[in-house]
């Protein structure tokens, strides 16, 4: 077993900073990082000694033997132990969960982010197929800690297996209920999710907590149950591994594994790289970006995909589309200079909202204006192709201009898709509203 190397920002907020030091032996559960602010306890995942503290990190060598006992954390209030226990969204965004459920909600709702929602990721349709009495348990906690009158599950109706198995789980729980989503990108973002579920439209500024909601995605509602029922620290993660594997092009799904495991160690136990690629993703195919092999996985890491290699554009024009719902212009030029492609303009999609940090974020997410006026620019700007990385319904609108402008559209995670026989994002041919609730 490698060195694990376990950051120490895992989370929103600032760094935690570390209480050990190199030559200390920790066991599962040992607490190793605590918060100086905004922030999330850290816990050793394994057995071993720490053999470096850095700025960004902690660095343990494993003993060769592990044991699954841990250290449990103290007992208490179920929020002080879902606080104790360090959990955090595991969906990706790393907002610590303590904070979010300390909201009192006067008998609204919590939202379950069963969405899924980038496209080769699995293990959060496989929790809720393999632990549903688990997760359910963890939807029970969070409506009593914040004072939630009813849940509600938001899955895509194509998740045909786990949407039978929440069903039947949840006949004799009136206050829980499952509400279908179209199997389109990104029906996962928070404001997505309160849109369809309860009809309100938020401000790209505004947080579900004015819907008198919190969204909790399925994975976090496990390290909830698991902080409650178990006493148990969040030192591990459920994640896809998918892609030009020697294992197969499936969807391998890896639970319970260590924070601060590295990337090589998950592709090796998918089979190893088939031949030669492209590169390696850290994430899903729209929010994700390109990490290497020695990198660790975090509490909030969903995928790692290796995807086949990028077509050869010989130096031709391009034009970036950055779109709030899928990579930064850092991560487009990157795909940009990996198909050997001279980037000449560069524009936002008309719905990406800038907010105070920097970040955008997509005035209504899945549902999109046309982008006529951006293809006209890409067009004036002489860029042969163009790459975008919007969403399903945005990528359809540009469908619409671009190609008639004789522009050559690809979609940054084309790849990806290309690599596990997922349809390209370019023609929307799903219905936006499947508008059932069970």
């Amino acid at each position: 077993m490698r060195n694990l190397q376990i950051l120490l920002r895992q989370h929103v907020g600032a760094p935690c900073e570390p209480i050990v030091k190199a030559g200390d032996t920790v066991q599962k559960g040992t607490l190793i990082a605590t918060p100086t602010g905004l922030g999330a306890n850290i816990f050793s995942s394994v057995y071993g000694v720490v053999e470096e503290v850095k700025e960004d990190r902690i660095i343990i060598k494993p003993d060769e033997k592990q044991k699954d006992e841990f250290l449990p954390i103290a007992e208490g209030s179920k929020l002080d132990m879902v606080k104790a226990a360090g959990v955090v969204g595991m969906g990706g965004a790393g907002f610590p969960t303590g904070v979010k459920l300390g909201t009192d909600l006067e008998g609204g709702y919590i939202l379950v982010n069963a969405a899924e929602c980038e496209p080769g990721l699995r293990h959060n349709i496989m929790q809720i197929e393999t632990e549903c009495d688990k997760v359910i348990r963890g939807v029970k906690y969070c409506m009593e800690i914040s004072n939630a009158a009813k849940a509600i599950f938001a899955i895509k109706k194509k998740n045909e297996e786990a949407v039978r198995i929440l069903k039947e789980a949840l006949d004799k729980e009136p206050d829980i209920s499952i509400h279908l989503l179209p199997d389109i990108y990104p029906m996962g973002e928070e404001r997505a999710v309160v849109r369809e579920t309860l009809g309100i439209e938020l401000e790209p500024t505004q947080l579900p907590v004015a819907a008198k909601s919190i969204v909790i995605n399925v994975e976090t509602l496990s390290r909830v149950a698991e902080a409650i029922d178990e006493r148990k620290p969040c030192f591990s993660k459920n994640l896809t591994v998918i892609g030009k594997l020697k294992g197969g092009k499936e969807a391998h799904v890896f639970m319970d594994v260590p924070v601060g495991s590295s990337v090589e160690d998950l592709i090796e136990r998918a089979g190893g790289i088939d031949g030669k690629y492209g590169e390696i993703i850290m994430g899903g195919p729209f929010t994700g970006k390109a990490t290497a092999f020695d990198e660790p996985i975090t509490k909030t890491t969903g995928g790692i995909i290796v995807t086949m290699e990028f077509p050869d554009l010989h130096g031709a024009t391009i034009g970036l589309l950055v779109c709030a719902c899928g990579g930064d212009e850092a991560r487009m030029r990157d795909i940009a200079n990996k198909m050997n492609a001279k980037v000449v303009s560069v524009a936002r999609c008309k719905q990406a909202a800038e907010m105070k940090n920097g970040a955008l974020k997509c005035e209504r997410p899945g549902n999109c204006p046309g982008q006529v006026k951006n293809s006209m620019q890409f067009k004036k700007d002489k860029c042969e192709y163009i790459v975008i990385g919007n969403c399903s319904d945005c990528s359809n609108t540009v469908m619409g201009s671009a190609p008639k402008m004789g522009l050559k559209v690809f979609h940054q995670t084309d790849h990806v898709m290309r690599t596990i026989g997922h349809p390209l994002y370019r023609y929307l041919r799903v219905s936006k509203k499947v508008d059932q609730d069970i």
